[in-house]
């Protein structure tokens, strides 16, 4: 059996050379500073592993789930930050108009996959609030006389918070460009919170625009939902005449309106309401109106909205009573087409119907899929029944589904690029997937868990809270194959790596020699499709065999516990689905959680020999020929309960392991929060925030109230085992020891991060890391100003030349993220290699280095 992993004394930091050559160049272009540097000073015998064994027994291939077609990227040099739709103008024309979250719009002219030309359409930053998850440039829709009055329509929130929906018109000068003074106001919706905005707009064969805003996660007076109170426009679709005019209304409302004449106050723009958060609709061929619904705890929801009809939100959740019960009244409430549960899927992405040629296969099928899980679907209702077929996967969250002139569907992704779906190619491999352990390979002792040949065994600096239990790691890589080092990026492991990681419950409390395994995960690396799967495995009750489960799992175990009122508690341990691991172990996260450098950067303890982790590695040559690189001063989280440790460094590194894989940009989590070690305290978006969601009923509640706990969601979330848990999957038992970490580290916390945070614009000028680092073809740089003015931000070489500018201009204060293409000022595609970025504002300089990998 492995040994638990034990508590390090302290960072250990590793120190190499540098190469020398260029530093004067740099340091004279930079007017940088050269750090002092020393040879690393533990380079002998012995190791914690003298040498890389190689693996001959345990052997798997995962892909990704069974599925009919594969996703293609096309317009592969138009990647941007969060697109959120792209659509045509329905004026013969063939183009494409592609949204940004930020406000801005560009009009591609493409032939096939690639873009011929592409410019700016309409630029709204100054007018669009896109600082809330939800919040943004969210949609926009052409009058069906477009080609002949120009006209068209754009849905955006607007100061904190509005939901607005403007008319503008396109340059009488040029088609290609939109006409930014022509906005006509037509709709301001105050929102009572950031979130449930909804999004779509569009126009129905009878020439008016449909409208869908959600909830707006609030309440009236009476503590009723808006989306069950048709006297507000939340929660509904909204049907309006953007031709006339009614009386002081900037448009006009159909007379067959469904609520038009009502005495009761009720708001007769409205279609249809009783819905949660409707992000995206269309209309199908025949008329009908589709709409995905998105979900809060347990259903997501595809309806056919029809004139009138309530579809049931807050009281009913797809097909099923909300909260959970079986007292609720449905009657009345029009029940969706097809609602599926939450199995690692959480967020509706409402499609088109095909009504493409070139997939033939699809003709008919209303094309959906979740910002999740990834999964694309076909539906189709046939004699009165549903049928709904998986087709792929996307590698990266799906931000919308866009449709060009011709009925093709395309997948946008929250990372940037565009998919369309295609046929599986027949040749690709079956999966090879051993149904338990005993025959895996994975240990040549299964009962002791003794690890097989080749498996390399390591620990982290702060693990993941599992519900008390321990655990031991180990990783595998296919036929000697190496690792992709990265001081501070993602490691980059080759297909066919496998994370193993083994789950112990003591079965009394305090008692190490009681450990009993419940439960061990692998984490696979993908040829194809989805790029990792993870799989779980139960262990029998005697300790000797685990066998793959089909989906998630509980089961309750009997702990003895001197300090429970009976001498032992139940402990529900849950085992999550395939599909649920990858609600934390997303693309934005690296996927591996752990397997980083400032995680492994620590000691080990191999047998009868403790090393550093990282030493150990390089001297067997995971790394290959390049090593550690050449700046050896490498980052290191400290471990969360080590007393030695500063208090807010020990929480940031505790708040990182269990919160960060969500909590961070282009993750799950439904804030701009960045809990990741990294990041500046005053970056993180935590501090006097008001939650996007929920309060729990805590006056004056923020994520992080510095000095007061007791108003900080950060903490409280954390002291709850109900919905409003955090983390909110697998964990039923509080870690009361992270808890009181946490709620030491507010508590400590001073006036002057109230002083910082109260500020609209960040407190310091900063330049992070570039992400995805290595990369290819597409990185982010993101930075913030202190305040407004002249920036540049351009990419160099290692000789000093000048590559590319990307910023050169005027910047407000706040945040930014700019796309690099690794591409030069003329669009040559660069080589592979380390090159420096720099931003300038001001006085202030700062430089970091990327690398690109072609």
């Amino acid at each position: 059996m492995l040994p638990s992993p034990t508590r390090r004394p302290g960072a250990f930091r590793l120190i190499t050379i540098r190469r020398m050559y260029f530093w004067p160049l740099i340091i004279r272009l930079f007017c940088g500073v050269a750090a002092t540097t020393v040879s690393l000073a533990a380079q002998t015998p012995p190791y914690g592993i003298n040498e890389r064994e190689a693996n001959t027994s345990f052997a798997i291939r995962t892909s990704a789930p069974s599925t009919d077609m594969s996703l293609r990227q096309v317009f592969a040099d138009r990647v941007g930050q969060l697109p959120v739709a792209l659509t045509h103008a329905g004026d013969g024309s063939q183009r494409l108009f592609w949204l940004m979250k930020d406000g801005l719009i560009q009009v591609w002219h493409t032939d096939g996959d690639a873009v011929l030309s592409a410019r700016l359409f309409l630029v709204i930053r100054d007018q669009v609030n896109s600082s809330h998850f939800e919040s943004g440039l969210l949609s926009m829709a052409f009058h069906a006389d477009y080609a002949d009055n120009g006209r068209f329509f754009v849905y955006y929130t607007h100061g904190e918070v509005v939901s607005r929906i403007s008319e503008f018109r396109v340059s009488n000068a040029n088609p290609d460009s939109a006409d930014a003074s022509s906005e006509r106001i037509l709709l301001d919706i105050d929102q009572p919170s950031p979130s449930h905005f909804g999004g779509q707009l569009a126009f129905g064969s009878d020439g008016y625009l449909y409208v869908a805003l959600g909830d707006g996660h609030g309440t009236d007076e009476d503590g009723v939902n808006l989306a069950q109170n048709p006297a507000f426009l939340q929660g509904s679709i909204l049907r309006i005449d953007v031709d006339t005019r009614m009386g002081e209304l900037p448009y006009g409302i159909p007379n067959d309106n469904p609520l038009v004449g009502n005495d009761r106050g009720w708001r007769e723009e409205i279609w249809a309401w009783g819905l949660r958060n409707p992000w995206r609709f269309s209309f199908d061929p025949a008329g009908e109106l589709w709409a995905g619904d998105v979900g809060q705890h347990f259903w997501e929801e595809v309806n056919v909205v029809e004139k009138g009809r309530n579809y049931g939100w807050p009281i009913i959740e797809g097909n099923a009573c909300n909260p959970p019960r079986t007292d609720c009244d449905a009657a009345g409430f029009a029940p969706p087409v097809f609602s599926y549960p939450h199995r690692g899927a959480a967020a509706m992405i409402g499609g088109f119907v095909y009504r493409g040629t070139r997939l033939p296969s699809l003709q008919g099928a209303y094309i959906y899929g979740d910002y999740v899980d990834g999964r694309i679907w076909a539906l189709r209702r046939q004699a009165g029944h549903v049928e709904n077929h998986l087709l792929a996967v996307s590698p990266s969250f799906i931000t919308s589904f866009g449709e060009d002139e011709s009925g093709e569907i395309y997948v946008l992704t929250s990372e940037g690029p565009t998919y369309v779906l295609e046929d599986m190619p027949s040749e690709t491999e079956p999966e090879q997937i051993p149904l338990t352990l005993s025959v895996s390979g994975l240990f040549s002792d299964v009962t002791l868990q003794t690890p097989a040949s080749g498996l390399i065994p390591y620990s982290v600096n702060s693990p993941l809270w599992s519900d008390g239990a321990d655990k031991t790691r180990l990783m595998v890589l296919p036929n000697q194959q190496l690792i992709g080092f990265s001081p501070d990026g993602p490691w980059r492991f080759p297909h066919g790596t496998v994370f193993v990681k083994n789950f112990y419950l003591e079965m009394v409390k305090g008692d190490p020699e009681s450990r009993h395994i419940v439960e061990t995960r692998l984490l696979v690396k993908n040829a194809r499709g989805v790029e990792w799967s993870g799989l779980s495995y139960r262990w029998n009750d005697t300790g000797t065999d685990a066998t793959l489960l089909d989906d998630s799992h509980s089961e309750t175990y009997t702990i003895v516990d001197p300090e429970s009122p009976d001498g032992h508690r139940e402990q529900s341990y849950y085992f999550p689905s395939r599909a649920e691991c990858n609600l934390c172990h997303t693309r934005a996260a690296g996927f591996v959680l752990g397997a980083h450098t400032a995680q492994l950067n620590r000691t080990h303890l191999y047998g009868d020999i403790r090393d550093q982790q990282l030493r150990s590695y390089d001297h067997i040559g995971l790394f290959g020929s390049n090593g550690l690189g050449e700046d050896g001063n490498l980052p290191s989280q400290p471990e969360p309960h080590d007393d030695d440790e500063d208090v807010a460094r020990r929480a940031r590194s505790y708040l990182d392991a269990n919160c960060s894989q969500c909590h961070r940009p282009h993750s799950t989590g439904r804030s701009n929060m960045d809990l990741r070690f990294s990041t500046p305290l005053e970056l993180t978006h935590t501090l006097n925030v008001k939650p996007a969601l929920d309060e729990l009923g805590v006056e004056e509640a923020a994520l992080i109230t510095p000095g007061a706990p007791e108003r900080s969601l950060v903490y409280l979330r954390m002291l709850n085992v109900d919905e409003s848990r955090m983390p909110p999957l697998a964990t039923s038992v509080i870690d009361h020891e992270g808890a009181e970490l946490i709620r030491r580290w507010i508590s400590g916390m001073g006036a002057t991060h109230v002083a910082v945070e109260n500020s609209a614009e960040p407190a310091s000028f900063q330049l992070a890391q570039n992400y995805p680092n290595p990369f290819n073809p597409n990185t982010m740089i993101s930075f913030s100003l202190p305040h407004g003015g002249p920036v540049e931000l351009a990419v160099y070489n290692m000789a000093g030349q000048r590559v590319v500018t990307l910023v050169d201009g005027i910047l407000h204060a706040g945040s930014h993220e700019v796309v690099w293409n690794g591409r030069d000022d003329d669009g040559n595609a660069m080589a592979s290699g380390v090159y420096l970025y720099r931003l300038q504002a001001a006085a202030s300089v700062q430089v970091k280095s990327l690398l690109l990998i072609r």
